[in-house]
């Protein structure tokens, strides 16, 4: 079972969403259901057939943030050391061929957005990252290919996280 660092504010934002899911919008879709099936003919009811599927969406939904909360383990990422890459750690690295400055943050799968430097603790790049200091030299084998850096800094940046 893989467990799944997180901070507690993540945390308690999935217990959030996970109740809101369960008392709130599952028992409006059994609502909109039994509505829907008084309508007549559950063979060409579009109603029925598409409350159901909202049923089994949110139902799969429940299921994986319910798997999730078993694998968590609460960090605080403020505590921890950051002298080598760790969870919540940001870490400013050096594409050596192309001589890019890339800076990535190690956060949950909850908080991964790419797109703004989060990558998850469980990505191919993040987990090749782990335990790396300063100065470190790898290759990286990413889905795109191989491609070389050098970690030209490791530190614990509170907003980033």
């Amino acid at each position: 079972m893989q467990k799944e660092p997180m901070t507690e504010d993540e945390y308690q934002n999935l217990t959030n969403e996970l109740n809101k899911m369960k008392l709130e919008i599952r028992p409006k879709i059994l609502v909109a259901i039994e509505e829907a099936r008084q309508l007549g003919d559950l063979k060409e009811n579009a109603e029925y057939h598409a409350a159901k599927e909202d049923q089994a969406n949110i139902n799969k939904k429940i299921a994986e943030k319910e798997d999730l909360l078993t694998r968590v383990v609460i960090l605080d990422p403020a505590s921890l050391p950051h002298d080598k890459v760790s969870f919540g750690s940001t870490v400013k690295l050096i594409d050596i061929d192309t001589e890019d400055e890339i800076i990535y943050t190690i956060v949950s799968s909850a908080s991964s957005n790419p797109d703004i430097g989060n990558i998850s603790f469980h990505s191919p790049l993040a987990k090749q990252l782990l335990g790396k200091s300063e100065g470190d030299e790898f290759t990286a084998q990413l889905p795109g290919g191989k491609r070389e850096f050098e970690v030209e800094s490791v530190y614990y940046d509170e907003t980033r996280v």
